[in-house]
């Protein structure tokens, strides 16, 4: 996957981890989480047997929002952050 398809998969499963774990941030923050979160995502498949992410796809997307998960969980717990009330 090019750098483009990093970012735009980034941005979608930052976007979609912050509604899950209610979190604030903006389009940057986005990108970011979600193109960490897809190596952090990765990793951890590879190490239960799994493939990691693979191209522009469902699977891939799915790995990256749970790894963007991971961080902003693992983010609460060294701040103590709590989730934002909608």
């Amino acid at each position: 996957m090019n750098w483009l398809g990093w970012i735009v998969l980034g941005a979608l499963a930052g976007w979609a981890a912050k509604l899950i774990m209610k979190e604030e941030g903006g389009l940057l923050k986005n990108i970011v989480l979600g193109v960490i979160g897809g190596l952090l995502g990765g990793g951890i498949m590879q190490l239960l047997g799994g493939s990691d992410i693979n191209g522009f796809n469902i699977y891939s997307f799915l790995v990256a929002v749970l790894g963007a998960v991971i961080l902003i969980y693992l983010g609460r717990l060294l701040t103590g952050k709590k989730p934002v009330n909608n």
